[in-house]
């Protein structure tokens, strides 16, 4: 049983890295690189729908983690799983200090009724992005070192 909860835990986190990491690299890249008007509303339109799924996938995630270390608090790579689960915990403040509330204000803006300034906003969130991804990655390859 724990063998499973330990694979579940790994694809279901692994996934999200690779949804995150498709955001950072492919999706926003694209994104930027249409007419202004069309990235922003396309930034909108994302934000909107990930921003629906993601908080569940994240706190599933930690649950999933959580579980994990508790059920197998004496097994093998024990320390591996509890820290990637604080580097989760990590990802999920920054997110809710730093991404989500510029990811709130983007999902608001129109072409009509956007700040002047929110091509340098979208960057900031890009760079804490960034971070988080590499976050969530290091908490992945852990995840992936403790079924060894």
């Amino acid at each position: 049983m724990l063998n499973a909860l330990e694979v579940v835990t790994t694809v279901i986190v692994g996934v999200m890295v690779g949804a995150e990491f498709s955001v950072a690299f492919v999706i926003n890249p694209i994104l930027n690189a249409l007419p202004e008007d069309s990235g922003q509303l396309g930034h909108a339109h994302g934000g909107r729908m990930l921003g629906a799924v993601m908080p569940v996938w994240y706190i599933g995630s930690l649950v999933l983690v959580a579980v994990w270390a508790i059920a197998g608090w004496r097994h093998h790579g024990t320390g591996l799983v509890v820290t990637a689960g604080a580097l989760l915990m990590l990802s999920m403040i920054m997110s809710i200090l730093l991404l989500v509330p510029i990811n709130n204000r983007n999902k608001t803006w129109t072409p009509d009724n956007r700040p002047a300034d929110w091509k340098e906003q979208m960057n900031r969130w890009d760079r804490f992005h960034y971070v988080r991804v590499a976050v969530i990655i290091a908490a992945f390859i852990l995840l992936v070192a403790a079924l060894a």
